[in-house]
Protein backbone atom coordinates (compact mmCIF):
# COMPACT_ATOMS: atom_id res chain seq x y z
CA UNK A 1 0.00 0.00 0.00
CA UNK A 2 1.12 3.40 -1.14
CA UNK A 3 2.12 5.76 1.70
CA UNK A 4 1.92 8.97 -0.17
CA UNK A 5 0.25 10.61 -2.83
CA UNK A 6 0.99 11.58 -6.17
CA UNK A 7 -0.06 14.43 -7.65
CA UNK A 8 0.00 15.56 -11.02
CA UNK A 9 0.31 19.44 -10.68
CA UNK A 10 2.18 20.39 -14.44
CA UNK A 11 -0.99 18.01 -15.81
CA UNK A 12 -3.44 20.37 -13.86
CA UNK A 13 -2.05 23.59 -14.77
CA UNK A 14 -2.36 22.60 -18.69
CA UNK A 15 -5.75 21.29 -18.38
CA UNK A 16 -7.13 24.77 -17.07
CA UNK A 17 -4.76 26.74 -19.76
CA UNK A 18 -6.55 24.65 -22.24
CA UNK A 19 -9.78 25.37 -21.32
CA UNK A 20 -9.20 28.88 -20.76
CA UNK A 21 -7.36 29.36 -24.46
CA UNK A 22 -10.60 27.31 -25.97
CA UNK A 23 -12.60 30.13 -24.52
CA UNK A 24 -10.25 32.54 -25.93
CA UNK A 25 -10.46 31.09 -29.18
CA UNK A 26 -13.89 31.03 -29.34
CA UNK A 27 -14.44 34.67 -28.32
CA UNK A 28 -11.83 35.90 -30.97
CA UNK A 29 -13.32 33.89 -33.90
CA UNK A 30 -16.70 35.69 -32.99
CA UNK A 31 -15.42 38.72 -33.20
CA UNK A 32 -14.04 37.97 -36.58
CA UNK A 33 -10.67 38.62 -35.26
CA UNK A 34 -7.17 35.99 -36.37
CA UNK A 35 -4.69 35.52 -33.74
CA UNK A 36 -1.28 34.20 -34.55
CA UNK A 37 0.89 33.55 -31.78
CA UNK A 38 4.62 33.99 -33.46
CA UNK A 39 7.62 32.08 -31.72
CA UNK A 40 11.06 31.92 -31.76
CA UNK A 41 14.58 32.24 -30.55
CA UNK A 42 16.06 35.44 -28.99
CA UNK A 43 17.48 37.00 -32.48
CA UNK A 44 15.81 35.02 -34.93
CA UNK A 45 14.29 38.05 -36.57
CA UNK A 46 10.51 38.19 -35.09
CA UNK A 47 10.26 42.07 -34.97
CA UNK A 48 12.10 42.50 -38.41
CA UNK A 49 9.90 40.16 -39.85
CA UNK A 50 6.81 41.84 -38.43
CA UNK A 51 7.65 45.22 -39.27
CA UNK A 52 7.87 44.27 -42.74
CA UNK A 53 4.85 42.54 -42.79
CA UNK A 54 2.76 45.20 -40.86
CA UNK A 55 4.07 48.25 -43.52
CA UNK A 56 3.21 45.74 -46.48
CA UNK A 57 -0.44 44.94 -45.09
CA UNK A 58 -1.40 48.13 -42.35
CA UNK A 59 -3.77 49.31 -45.13
CA UNK A 60 -5.72 46.58 -45.55
CA UNK A 61 -6.32 45.92 -42.23
CA UNK A 62 -6.65 46.82 -38.74
CA UNK A 63 -3.89 45.17 -37.11
CA UNK A 64 -2.79 45.08 -33.42
CA UNK A 65 0.37 43.57 -31.66
CA UNK A 66 1.16 42.27 -28.45
CA UNK A 67 5.21 42.24 -27.75
CA UNK A 68 5.90 39.58 -24.86
CA UNK A 69 9.22 39.68 -23.10
CA UNK A 70 10.85 38.81 -19.33
CA UNK A 71 11.70 42.90 -18.91
CA UNK A 72 11.98 45.37 -21.94
CA UNK A 73 10.15 47.51 -24.44
CA UNK A 74 12.67 47.59 -27.22
CA UNK A 75 10.04 45.51 -29.18
CA UNK A 76 7.64 47.38 -28.84
CA UNK A 77 9.46 50.65 -29.33
CA UNK A 78 9.85 49.24 -32.56
CA UNK A 79 6.78 48.31 -33.69
CA UNK A 80 4.78 51.26 -32.97
CA UNK A 81 7.25 52.72 -35.39
CA UNK A 82 4.47 51.42 -38.28
CA UNK A 83 1.46 52.98 -36.26
CA UNK A 84 -0.09 49.98 -35.86
CA UNK A 85 -1.65 49.30 -31.72
CA UNK A 86 0.93 47.78 -30.19
CA UNK A 87 1.47 46.52 -25.68
CA UNK A 88 4.13 45.29 -24.03
CA UNK A 89 3.76 42.50 -21.77
CA UNK A 90 6.03 41.82 -19.12
CA UNK A 91 6.31 38.22 -17.71
CA UNK A 92 7.90 38.73 -14.68
CA UNK A 93 10.50 36.22 -14.98
CA UNK A 94 8.61 34.05 -16.97
CA UNK A 95 10.01 32.20 -19.57
CA UNK A 96 5.85 32.00 -21.59
CA UNK A 97 2.52 33.55 -22.07
CA UNK A 98 -0.49 31.32 -21.03
CA UNK A 99 -4.13 32.14 -22.07
CA UNK A 100 -4.66 34.13 -19.36
CA UNK A 101 -2.03 36.37 -20.01
CA UNK A 102 -2.95 36.65 -23.43
CA UNK A 103 -6.34 37.44 -22.68
CA UNK A 104 -5.24 40.34 -20.61
CA UNK A 105 -3.26 41.38 -23.33
CA UNK A 106 -5.91 41.35 -25.82
CA UNK A 107 -7.96 43.45 -23.09
CA UNK A 108 -5.29 45.78 -22.53
CA UNK A 109 -5.13 46.50 -26.23
CA UNK A 110 -8.91 47.48 -26.82
CA UNK A 111 -8.87 46.06 -30.18
CA UNK A 112 -12.33 44.54 -30.30
CA UNK A 113 -12.56 45.07 -34.27
CA UNK A 114 -9.02 44.29 -35.10
CA UNK A 115 -8.33 41.84 -38.29
CA UNK A 116 -5.74 40.40 -37.44
CA UNK A 117 -3.66 40.22 -33.68
CA UNK A 118 -0.28 38.93 -33.35
CA UNK A 119 1.23 37.84 -30.46
CA UNK A 120 5.48 37.96 -30.33
CA UNK A 121 6.03 35.35 -28.15
CA UNK A 122 8.85 35.70 -25.49
CA UNK A 123 11.97 34.31 -27.18
CA UNK A 124 12.85 30.67 -26.52
CA UNK A 125 11.91 27.22 -28.47
CA UNK A 126 10.98 25.40 -25.08
CA UNK A 127 8.27 26.63 -22.78
CA UNK A 128 6.10 28.90 -25.14
CA UNK A 129 5.28 25.46 -27.33
CA UNK A 130 4.24 23.85 -24.04
CA UNK A 131 1.12 26.82 -23.59
CA UNK A 132 -1.95 27.28 -25.69
CA UNK A 133 -2.25 30.73 -25.93
CA UNK A 134 -5.49 30.53 -27.20
CA UNK A 135 -4.44 31.35 -30.44
CA UNK A 136 -6.03 31.03 -34.44
CA UNK A 137 -2.80 29.54 -35.52
CA UNK A 138 0.77 29.21 -33.99
CA UNK A 139 3.92 30.65 -36.14
CA UNK A 140 7.53 29.72 -35.59
CA UNK A 141 10.42 31.43 -36.55
CA UNK A 142 13.68 29.39 -37.86
CA UNK A 143 16.63 31.62 -38.57
CA UNK A 144 19.67 30.01 -40.67
CA UNK A 145 22.44 30.53 -37.95
CA UNK A 146 20.53 28.76 -35.49
CA UNK A 147 21.10 25.36 -37.80
CA UNK A 148 19.24 23.05 -39.53
CA UNK A 149 19.59 20.36 -36.44
CA UNK A 150 17.39 22.63 -34.21
CA UNK A 151 13.97 20.41 -35.07
CA UNK A 152 15.66 17.10 -33.77
CA UNK A 153 16.42 19.18 -30.36
CA UNK A 154 12.88 20.90 -30.01
CA UNK A 155 10.39 18.77 -32.01
CA UNK A 156 7.50 20.29 -29.91
CA UNK A 157 7.99 23.33 -31.07
CA UNK A 158 7.74 22.45 -34.97
CA UNK A 159 5.03 19.75 -33.63
CA UNK A 160 2.89 22.30 -32.45
CA UNK A 161 3.06 24.98 -35.30
CA UNK A 162 0.97 25.43 -38.23
CA UNK A 163 3.53 27.48 -39.84
CA UNK A 164 7.16 27.61 -40.27
CA UNK A 165 8.92 30.66 -41.24
CA UNK A 166 12.74 29.80 -42.13
CA UNK A 167 14.65 33.12 -42.23
CA UNK A 168 17.93 34.81 -42.68
CA UNK A 169 18.15 32.65 -46.19
CA UNK A 170 20.41 35.43 -47.22
CA UNK A 171 23.04 34.14 -44.79
CA UNK A 172 22.74 30.75 -46.19
CA UNK A 173 26.11 31.07 -48.31
CA UNK A 174 27.65 31.98 -44.53
CA UNK A 175 25.94 28.96 -42.36
CA UNK A 176 26.64 25.30 -42.47
CA UNK A 177 22.38 25.08 -43.14
CA UNK A 178 20.59 22.62 -45.83
CA UNK A 179 17.30 23.89 -46.63
CA UNK A 180 16.37 20.53 -48.15
CA UNK A 181 17.81 18.22 -45.04
CA UNK A 182 15.91 20.93 -42.70
CA UNK A 183 12.83 20.39 -44.26
CA UNK A 184 12.71 16.63 -44.16
CA UNK A 185 13.06 16.71 -40.55
CA UNK A 186 10.50 19.06 -40.29
CA UNK A 187 8.04 17.07 -41.98
CA UNK A 188 8.46 14.20 -40.49
CA UNK A 189 7.72 16.01 -37.63
CA UNK A 190 5.01 17.83 -38.28
CA UNK A 191 3.67 16.68 -42.32
CA UNK A 192 0.99 18.99 -42.41
CA UNK A 193 3.18 22.32 -41.74
CA UNK A 194 3.26 25.29 -44.31
CA UNK A 195 6.72 26.39 -44.76
CA UNK A 196 8.26 29.84 -45.99
CA UNK A 197 11.81 30.40 -46.43
CA UNK A 198 12.45 34.54 -46.39
CA UNK A 199 14.38 37.27 -46.04
CA UNK A 200 13.05 40.39 -44.45
CA UNK A 201 16.70 42.00 -45.23
CA UNK A 202 16.31 41.31 -49.14
CA UNK A 203 12.69 41.10 -49.27
CA UNK A 204 12.96 37.44 -51.12
CA UNK A 205 10.15 34.95 -49.95
CA UNK A 206 7.97 37.68 -48.48
CA UNK A 207 5.83 38.11 -50.95
CA UNK A 208 4.26 34.09 -50.52
CA UNK A 209 4.45 34.37 -46.22
CA UNK A 210 2.26 38.18 -46.52
CA UNK A 211 0.07 36.59 -49.35
CA UNK A 212 -0.35 33.53 -46.84
CA UNK A 213 -1.28 35.41 -43.85
CA UNK A 214 -3.45 37.84 -45.47
CA UNK A 215 -5.57 34.85 -47.12
CA UNK A 216 -6.02 33.58 -43.45
CA UNK A 217 -7.09 37.09 -42.02
CA UNK A 218 -9.85 37.47 -45.04
CA UNK A 219 -10.76 33.92 -44.09
CA UNK A 220 -11.43 34.50 -40.76
CA UNK A 221 -13.30 37.82 -41.41
CA UNK A 222 -15.80 35.87 -43.91
CA UNK A 223 -16.41 32.84 -41.10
Amino acid sequence: MKEFQIIELKEGVFERNNIEAHHLRMRLHEEKTFFLNLMGSPGAGKTTLLIKTIDTIKDEMKIAVMEADIDSDIDAAAISKTGVGVIQLHTGGMCHLDAEMTRQGIDGLGAEDADLIILENVGNLVCPAEFDTGATLNAMILSVPEGDDKPLKYPLMFRISDVLIISKIDALSVFDFDMDVCTHRVRDINPHIEIFSVSAKTGEGMDAWIDWLRNEVRSQRRE
